[in-house]
């Protein structure tokens, strides 16, 4: 239950009083025993005993009529209410436990928002940016087996095709139609759409495809590099892949711009499910910024079948000409 409206006890200034409306605390203040303006809509004050005020509202102080005793005993009643009101106030504000006969007017506070903190999101490694301490191959769920990642290789990043096991670190812009290229890409599929199951057959097969994708028209039709102007057999033989024996073909492709590169089909069983052919292609630049051909050779032989690292290259596995 809150005190009625008057004037009580500044809780801010104990030496003046505070118009206290019956909800919360005005912004009137007076002393004690001065006059003070008049408060707007203030409920008026009554008294049991003989008034203080008349007409004229709590704020116009106004002695009332009568006779000098009136007076005397007026007088020496509105000391009784200043008294009262100064000991009310007093418990008023000491009360703090919101009793039944007197609660605390609420003090106008302000609270101090929250810190902002500085502290950053630690980032998560993702698939295209492994920990350090990954180890350094890359793993080929469909078909079952794993690539050696050598020096200058990272997994592919922002790379669309699924298939692509990894790319030369960075991009360059393309000398020809425009676009981003990389200087190396190392592709895995599973060769279903044709019934042929023969290694060499596959891989002699497809190595037009690949100077094509690789060099030719990309899959929006640009030119990346001016387009294909000629090809080479650079080499081409049996190799061992995994534990199986597969088949190797490689071209050297020169563009209309650009230094133009090698591309590399090799088709062998894989070690898994049926034992579908699996086609791997590599893409190399030539030129300076190019990966050196021998990657072609590291990476062949340290293919694995997933979860054996006793399984590489064999008869046929050491390939590759110097360019």
């Amino acid at each position: 239950m809150t005190p009625p409206p008057g004037w009580y006890r500044d809780p801010s200034a104990p030496h003046q009083e505070r118009w206290w409306d019956g909800t919360a605390w005005t912004e009137h203040r007076r002393l004690p025993e001065a006059p003070v303006p008049p408060v707007p809509q203030p409920a008026q004050l009554s008294r049991p005993t003989v008034p203080l005020f008349t007409d004229g509202g709590p704020g116009q102080r106004r002695p009332a009529g009568g006779t000098g005793r009136g007076k005397a005993v007026a007088l020496t009643t509105a000391a009784a209410v200043l008294v009262a009101a100064i000991v009310t106030g007093v418990l008023f504000l000491g009360d703090e436990s919101g009793g039944p006969e007197a609660q605390t007017p609420p003090a106008p506070t302000t609270s101090a928002a929250p810190a902002p903190t500085s502290e950053e999101p630690t980032p998560s490694p993702t698939a295209s940016q492994p920990s350090a301490d990954d180890p350094a191959v890359v793993e080929d769920q469909l078909n079952g087996i794993t690539f050696p990642l050598p020096d200058g290789w990272v997994r592919p990043q922002y790379v669309t095709e699924d298939d692509v096991m990894m790319t030369t670190d960075g991009t360059y812009d393309c000398p020809g139609d425009g676009g981003v290229c990389r200087h190396g890409l190392v592709i895995s599929r599973t060769v279903t759409a044709n019934d042929e199951t023969s290694p060499e057959a596959l891989a002699k097969e497809d190595i037009q495809d690949a100077a094509d994708d690789a060099y030719d028209r990309d899959p929006v039709g640009r030119k990346p590099f001016g387009g294909v102007e000629s090809h080479a057999l650079v080499k081409s033989g049996p190799v061992a892949v995994a534990g199986r024996a597969g088949y190797f073909v490689r071209w050297r492709v020169r563009t209309a711009k650009g230094p133009g590169g090698y591309v590399q089909s090799m088709v062998f069983p894989s070690t898994v499910g049926t034992e579908s052919p699996i086609l791997v292609r590599y893409v190399f630049d030539a030129g300076e910024d190019g990966p050196p051909l021998a990657d072609m050779d590291t990476i062949t032989k340290g293919i694995r079948p997933a979860g054996d690292a006793g399984t590489g290259g064999g008869v046929g596995s050491s390939i590759g000409p110097t360019r």
